[in-house]
């Protein structure tokens, strides 16, 4: 009973894999041709680039505080690396 009720499991698990997969690849396919007819005129091209200067502009002070952050949790990211490894570097010299 136990293997019919994993299999089971697996099943659903698999159908849900394969719906993910087909929204997946529709969505990329839907906006690829969204992008292609954006390509094609230079107005909607240049308009965009309008929205998204305003839109950084807006929310600049936003953007750098979160780069900063990110800057900030990449140099701690990199020092606790540097001591683990000198820990390890220490521990092999003991033995």
């Amino acid at each position: 009973m136990s293997h019919q009720h994993s299999s089971q499991k697996q099943g659903v698990s698999l159908s849900k894999q394969i719906a993910k997969g087909t929204i997946v690849s529709a969505a990329l396919e839907t906006s690829g041709k969204v992008m292609s007819k954006i390509v094609k005129s230079p107005v909607l091209v240049f308009g965009l680039g309008i929205v998204a200067g305003y839109f950084v502009y807006k929310y600049r002070k936003e953007i750098i505080a979160s780069t900063n952050k990110a800057v900030d949790a990449g140099k701690d990211f990199v020092l606790q690396q540097k001591e683990t490894l000198e820990d390890l570097v220490a521990e092999t010299k003991e033995d």
